[in-house]
């Protein structure tokens, strides 16, 4: 494992995709019991960030947060040209 300072300076642990493959659920426990994220690296380059699952309350406040902030104008459902325009329905 080695750890990497990203730009922001904030130290992330880096583990090969080998190294990932051998200790994937111990790696997976750690991520969520830290809830810092791991990069995992093939010959060195990122491929993939395991990052810790948000809370509960997090995924709640999106539902719903929009209400009230959308404005339907027209019909949304009736196709936007007519039948008669279309080239499929053609000869």
């Amino acid at each position: 494992m080695v750890y990497n300072f990203d730009q922001t300076g904030l130290h992330r642990e880096e583990v090969s995709i080998s190294e990932f493959k051998a200790r994937c659920l111990a790696l997976l426990e750690q991520v969520n019991k830290t809830k810092k994220p791991l990069r995992v690296t093939r010959h060195g380059k990122p491929i993939a960030e395991v990052v810790p699952p948000t809370t509960v309350a997090d995924r709640a406040a999106l539902m719903g947060s929009m209400r009230g902030k959308i404005e339907i104008l027209g019909d949304i459902v009736s196709p936007a040209a007519d039948e008669d325009e279309w080239e499929v329905l053609g000869d």
